[in-house]
């Protein structure tokens, strides 16, 4: 539980099979800030660097090209060290 899954550079056919470009955008420039997920994400970043520290564990670098799955009820901090740009998805 809790556990945060990054898929570094996934194939360009998975992202198209699974509609990753049709998803909304999120955007967000440098900052920090506690989130918790009441739902499921999935998102693929498409810039950006980012350190999420889950509540209680060890930091997790995500990067461009990263698809990663936040799972329901995490609460964590946000670290974003250079402006995110993601397609995101929620459920």
């Amino acid at each position: 539980m809790n556990q945060i899954y990054i898929e570094h550079d996934p194939s360009p056919k998975k992202l198209e099979i699974i509609g990753v470009y049709d998803w909304p955008v999120w955007t967000r420039e440098t900052s920090t800030f506690p989130w918790t997920y009441d739902q499921k994400e999935t998102c693929y970043i498409l810039e950006g660097e980012i350190v999420v520290t889950p509540d209680g564990g060890e930091p997790v670098r995500i990067v461009e090209n990263d698809f990663v799955t936040f799972p329901a009820g995490l609460s964590c901090t946000w670290e974003i060290l250079n402006p995110v740009k993601k397609h995101y998805k929620l459920g």
